[in-house]
């Protein structure tokens, strides 16, 4: 039986599949913009290798597109099919996306980890594990896998500078600034292509408040990022989150224009809905409008993707951006209408659809109810929600903005005590104080006046 880069068995028909594997394993984790035709050279090499249906379903819920999860459900049957002939280890891959794709994440968790228990080198089982777990607010679960099996790793295995950027952004996540900047680094070192490294040492330069290092960070690492998927928008979001800090705000839509949300580049174009394109998108937009810069037509667009993902909750933390799109735009009747379809959506039973209802839709309608004039209600919406937002997902910079959706309502109901919960969560979370950081320094001002 073959096996793969990191020695574990692989039921495929030849050695030229196995290859084939590792070529679009490669292609996953570092982000390439080819992994879909990469799945597909090697389902032409082995049409019934197991694995490569697992990716093909993996590949479906990635997107966090509910248009996507019936194809998803039909490659997780292809899998579970197929793997009735391979290794157990290929069984619980199938049943981990089969888990997934029926909406099922804490399974599909469940089943990665005990993968990783039998095989620490699967990286696929790793990196599964470790973006959902991301995007379902658990860090410490991120820093839990990361710890178990980094003692089978080393730079003699290969992917190993790719574990050592999930390493660093588990750490990073975690709260461990110095330990994310030196794995995240050292994975550079060894692979300046490796954008998750680069995305993770940028999370520690924003952080830590030293937004001309992240500029420079991002700028010597741009002529590495060709061929890269959207994760190359969202690091040049990071670098327009540097240049926002330091109050270049023309530069800040320039980067817009120009690149993480050029509506002319191809990419943007092929997945102009893609989750993490539109937060990035419309958190910018947002922090910018708190500014007074205005946005012109760009609001728009995004409202007008909003409207067509209407009732899509697979998603939880780009909800409230969606949200963010139509209201800044006007739409209110439409963010009304927008609102109860995915009321509709949540109402179901499972872990997610309660998240949803309990803690992004809360969010949802406060910032609806703050653009119509009420902000004092927006406060009593979110107030009780705040310890659960993290568990939408989305890191610690991401996650500013549904803080400052928070501290404006207060700031506008006069609120200084749920003001000042905001500004806690800043200082617990940034180096620099909520007195230096822009968007911050004038609700930080009006508490302090108490």
């Amino acid at each position: 039986m073959p096996r793969d880069a990191q020695g574990l068995a692989v039921t495929m028909a030849s050695e030229e599949a196995a290859a084939a594997w590792d070529h679009l394993v490669s292609g996953y984790l570092g982000y390439r913009a080819d992994a879909p035709q990469r799945l597909k050279a090697l389902l032409a090499a082995d049409a019934e290798a197991p694995m490569a249906h697992v990716m093909r379903g993996a590949f479906a819920m990635l997107a966090f597109n509910r248009s996507f999860v019936p194809p998803a459900r039909e490659a997780a049957e292809a899998a579970a099919r197929l793997a009735a002939r391979a290794t157990p280890r290929e069984r619980a891959h199938a049943e981990a996306i089969a888990a997934w794709a029926g909406g099922s994440s804490e399974a599909a968790l469940a089943a990665w980890r005990g993968i990783l228990a039998d095989h620490p080198r699967d990286v696929v089982a790793f990196r599964l594990h470790h973006f959902l777990a991301f995007w379902m607010g658990r860090p410490e679960e991120m820093a839990a896998s990361a710890e178990a099996v980094r003692p089978a790793w080393n730079p003699e295995v290969p992917a190993h500078s790719a574990m050592l950027g999930c390493f660093a952004f588990a750490a990073e996540e975690s709260g461990d600034q110095q330990a994310a900047e030196r794995d995240g680094r050292a994975a550079i070192a060894a692979d300046p292509s490796d954008l998750w490294a680069a995305h993770a040492v940028a999370h520690v330069l924003e952080m830590t408040g030293r937004e001309e290092e992240g500029i420079a960070w991002t700028s010597a690492l741009e002529p590495h990022w060709e061929g890269g998927s959207q994760l190359v928008h969202h690091l040049w979001w990071h670098r327009a989150l540097y240049h926002l800090q330091r109050g270049e705000t023309e530069m800040v839509l320039a980067l817009y224009d120009q690149r993480f949300r050029n509506l002319a580049s191809p990419l943007v174009q092929s997945h102009a809905d893609l989750y993490i394109d539109m937060q990035n998108a419309a958190s910018m937009l947002w922090r910018l409008r708190r500014l007074g810069i205005g946005a012109g037509p760009r609001w728009e667009e995004l409202a007008d993707k909003a409207m067509a993902r209407s009732g899509d909750i697979l998603s939880a933390f780009t909800l409230p951006h969606w949200m963010m799109a139509l209201t800044a735009s006007g739409r209110w009747e439409a963010g009304c209408r927008w609102l109860e379809a995915a009321r509709q959506a949540a109402a179901g039973e499972g872990a997610h659809a309660t998240l949803v209802r309990e803690v992004a839709l809360p969010v949802c309608e406060a910032i609806l109810d703050h653009a119509r004039g009420e902000p004092a209600r927006a406060v009593a919406l979110m107030r009780p929600v705040l310890g659960r937002m993290h568990r939408l997902g989305g890191s610690h910079a991401q996650q500013e903005v549904l803080w400052e959706v928070f501290l404006d309502a207060a700031v506008d109901a006069e609120d200084r005590d749920a003001a000042q919960l905001a500004l806690a969560w800043s200082r617990r979370r940034f180096s620099a104080p909520p007195a230096r950081r822009i968007g911050w320094a004038a609700a930080s001002a009006w508490v302090g006046s108490a």
